[in-house]
């Protein structure tokens, strides 16, 4: 069985997660405090940093890098176009999530919140999280443009670009910080991904300390 050591509000773990489900691979979840520098997580990956996952006898890290190896290693159900521009919007849009929605959103949003608490590091910057308030109105704004145009984000069929940006949405729900209703569009993508069988886990998620919004877990909102 493959193992996750994790964060359950990681939006990069939580993409993995996604991924996994997704193609029914059986994985146990270890939750990990990479803040406290483990010797023995420092060896499974340098760089401090979850997702970690051990699969088919290696230890892997790095978001991106695990989802790629695992659409390669198990192409069906397949969450990457076979056209060669279709496969670099997804990855567009991957990135798009993982960089840019990151560093003005999720960074701003749940990190003062949640991971500051945490990890001991004092109190939120309210600077912080008040331009993170602000900037996820553009993205979710970018998104109902896109999805006014496709059936799922990179097109007419859901990819990991759908996974990666609802890993995000889904961190920042947890603690009610998403508007869902600024956009009808995005709230019907999110209820129609948060549907499926493999984002069952992450509904299911409980962090001490923190209680999720009562329509967080609620497929209908």
């Amino acid at each position: 069985m493959a193992r996750l050591f994790h964060v359950p509000l990681s939006p990069f773990c939580r993409k993995v997660r996604l991924s996994l489900a997704e193609k029914k691979i059986e994985v146990e979840l270890v939750e990990e405090r990479y803040w406290e520098e483990d010797p023995d997580f420092l060896r499974r990956n340098p760089a401090g940093k979850v997702p970690v996952i051990k699969l088919d006898g290696k230890m892997m890290a790095e978001s991106a890098a695990i989802c790629e190896y695992i659409e390669e290693t198990r192409p069906e159900p397949s969450l990457m176009p076979k056209d060669v521009d279709a496969r670099y919007e997804v990855r567009r849009l991957i990135s798009w999530f993982d960089d840019k929605f990151h560093h003005e959103v999720t960074s701003k949003l749940l990190y003062e919140r949640v991971n500051k608490k945490m990890t001991g590091q004092g109190y939120p910057d309210s600077r912080n999280v008040k331009a993170g308030a602000k900037a996820i109105k553009y993205h979710l704004d970018y998104m109902a443009w896109l999805l006014d145009h496709r059936r799922w984000l990179a097109g007419d069929a859901m990819t990991l670009a759908d996974f990666a940006a609802a890993a995000h949405l889904s961190s920042l729900d947890y603690i009610s910080d998403v508007d869902w209703n600024r956009s009808q569009i995005v709230k019907d993508w999110y209820a129609k991904i948060k549907s499926r069988p493999a984002f069952r886990s992450i509904l299911a998620d409980q962090i001490p300390g923190f209680r999720p919004p009562a329509h967080y877990a609620d497929l209908d909102f």
